[in-house]
C-alpha cells in the first residue's frame, strides 16, 4: 500500500487521532532509562525511539494474574468472569515483539485455543515501529530485522525529520482516515547492524542443543544465578502459568487464579511432598535455553527466542544467553574439528 511521511512537530496530533478511534497503548518512560507500554493519556507522553520496553505487549493478552473462576460451595455453583473483546491500538511495537505475538498465537491458538488469550487478541491492531539495535539486541540472528513490517497494520521507519509512514493492511487504512499524510516515496534509511550475534542458523542450532545436555556450561553460567526468575518474567515469548484455588477463610467461597510461573524458579517443577525435579539452577538454566532453541523449534523449525535480549539487558547476575549459545556451538565446532 501507499507511503507517507509524518513529520516530527505533527506526531502527537497523530497520537491524539489514533486515540480518538480507539484506546491506544504505548511506550512511556519510566525513570530515566526503563520504558513500560501504557493506555495514552496524554499523547506527549508517548515515546517512539526507545531501545526496549521492560515487559512486551504479552501483558494486555496474557494478564500477569487473572481470575479464571469464582466459585460458591453453599449454591455448588461456579461462574467465569466475562471476557470481552477490547479492540485497541499498539503503537510503536518493535519487530521483535511482533514476532513474539505470533508465537503467543501458535501457543494459544493451535490444540485447544485458549478463550481469555484469544478474546483479548481480537480487535488488536499494531503499528510496529523501527529502532537502533544496543548491545543487547540480537533480533537479526533469529530472522528478524529492525525495519521488519510483518504483523503490522502500520509501520513507523525512524527518519531525520520524523517517521516514514508505511500502510500495510485495510485496518491501517482505516486508522489513518480523517488525517492529513503527505504522500512520499524518499528512501529509507540503511539497515542497521547488530553487535550481538549467534553465529550458526536455527536448523544447525538444534543438533548442538540435542548434544549438550551434559555440557559444563550449564554449571558455569549458573553459578552466580540466583534463580529469581527475571529472565522469564520479561521474556515475551513465555507463556507458562500456575493456577491455584484461593478459598476464602469462611472456607464457603473462592476463586481459581492464573498467574505467570517460570522455569526458573524453583518452585516450578515442586510436586506434592516437596519434591523438586530440577532442584540445581544448572537444570533450570539448561530447560530455559533448550525451550528457545529446541524444544518449541523442533516442532516449528524457528526458534522461540525472539533475540530481544530482555534477559541479558535486566538479569541481576548479568547471564547473557547469547553468550551461552555461542560457547555451545564453539565447543561443538572445536570438537567435529577434533574428530576430523
Amino acid at each position: 500500500m501507499a507511503q507517507h511521511f509524518l513529520e516530527q512537530a505533527k506526531a502527537d496530533d497523530f497520537v491524539a487521532h489514533l486515540m480518538k478511534r480507539h484506546p491506544v497503548l504505548a511506550p512511556h518512560r519510566r525513570g530515566r532509562r526503563s520504558f513500560a507500554f501504557e493506555q495514552i493519556v496524554e499523547p506527549s507522553a508517548v515515546v517512539l525511539d526507545y531501545p526496549r520496553t521492560l515487559g512486551s505487549v504479552k501483558k494486555f493478552f496474557l494478564p500477569a494474574r487473572e481470575t479464571l473462576l469464582e466459585f460458591d460451595l453453599g449454591t455448588n455453583t461456579a461462574t467465569a468472569p466475562a471476557i470481552a473483546p477490547a479492540p485497541a491500538v499498539y503503537l510503536g511495537v518493535h519487530s521483535y515483539d511482533l514476532a513474539a505475538v505470533r508465537r503467543l498465537d501458535h501457543n494459544f491458538l493451535h490444540g485447544n485455543p485458549e478463550r481469555n488469550y484469544v478474546t483479548r487478541r481480537e480487535g488488536a491492531l499494531f503499528i510496529g515501529v523501527s529502532y537502533t539495535p544496543d548491545r543487547h539486541h540480537f533480533a537479526g540472528s533469529v530472522g528478524i530485522d529492525p525495519y521488519d513490517t510483518t504483523g503490522s497494520d502500520i509501520f513507523l521507519t525512524k527518519h531525520p525529520e520524523g517517521w516514514i509512514v508505511d500502510v500495510l493492511t485495510p485496518a491501517g487504512q482505516d486508522l489513518l482516515k480523517g488525517f492529513k499524510l503527505a504522500t512520499d516515496a524518499r528512501p529509507k534509511p540503511k539497515r542497521e547492524h547488530f553487535t550481538q550475534h549467534i553465529y550458526v542458523p536455527q536448523a544447525r542450532l538444534n543438533e548442538i542443543m540435542a548434544a549438550s545436555y551434559n555440557h559444563p556450561v550449564w554449571d558455569e553460567a549458573s553459578r552466580n544465578c540466583t534463580g529469581c526468575g527475571t529472565c522469564n518474567l520479561v521474556c515475551p515469548t513465555c507463556y507458562c502459568f500456575d493456577v491455584q484455588d484461593q478459598v476464602a477463610i469462611t472456607v464457603d467461597a473462592g476463586h481459581r487464579e492464573r498467574t505467570w510461573d517460570g522455569c526458573m524458579l524453583r518452585s516450578f517443577t515442586e510436586v506434592a511432598g516437596g519434591e523438586v525435579f530440577r532442584h540445581k539452577v544448572a537444570a533450570r538454566q539448561r530447560h530455559r535455553v533448550h525451550r528457545k532453541f529446541k524444544y518449541l523449534s523442533d516442532a516449528t523449525g524457528q526458534p522461540w527466542c525472539v533475540g530481544c535480549g530482555r534477559c541479558t539487558a535486566y538479569c541481576t547476575a548479568g547471564i547473557s544467553i547469547v553468550e551461552i549459545v555461542n560457547r555451545l556451538v564453539r565447543d561443538a565446532e572445536r570438537e567435529e574439528q577434533v574428530t576430523a
